[in-house]
């Protein structure tokens, strides 16, 4: 309850009344991101990361490789919202949006970023089910006679 009161306070108007904010989507999962100087906390949901994301090493440094890449990953707090999808989605959502709201700090970020590939949406999503087979390729058991 005290990580609410603390993000209510650190964003008066809330996420949407920001500057430096980048939205993240990969798969399903949407990630607003906001960013503030500060000391390098990560706040998902109004819980710590490491907490929201099950302590996961990996989805953790999917979460801070754009402040990394810039080397500022104890000069801004991050807040995120984000909603959809499954955690490992959110975690790389997250990434697109922070680097995506990096780009609003300055210009000059652009080309470091992109060389790491951190401005690009993948685009991969769910193939969907065809009718006749039991998923999107899978076919049912051939029976010859």
């Amino acid at each position: 309850m005290e990580l609410k009161k603390y993000v209510k306070s650190r964003l008066p108007g809330g996420f949407a009344a920001q500057k430096i904010i980048g939205t993240g989507r990969r798969k399903c999962a949407i990630a607003r991101v906001v960013l503030q100087e500060g000391t390098g906390k990560v706040i998902i949901n109004y819980r710590d990361a490491k907490e929201y994301l099950q302590g996961n090493p990996l989805w953790l440094q999917y979460v801070k490789v754009p402040l990394v890449t810039l080397g500022y990953e104890n000069s801004y707090d991050v807040f995120v919202k984000a909603h959809g999808g499954g955690l490992s989605g959110q975690a790389q959502a997250i990434t697109l949006g922070v680097a995506r709201a990096l780009l609003k700090v300055s210009a000059d970020h652009r080309s470091p970023l992109k060389k790491e590939g951190l401005l690009t949406r993948d685009a991969r999503v769910v193939e969907r089910k065809k009718v006749g087979l039991k998923k999107a390729r899978k076919a049912p058991q051939f029976s010859k006679r």
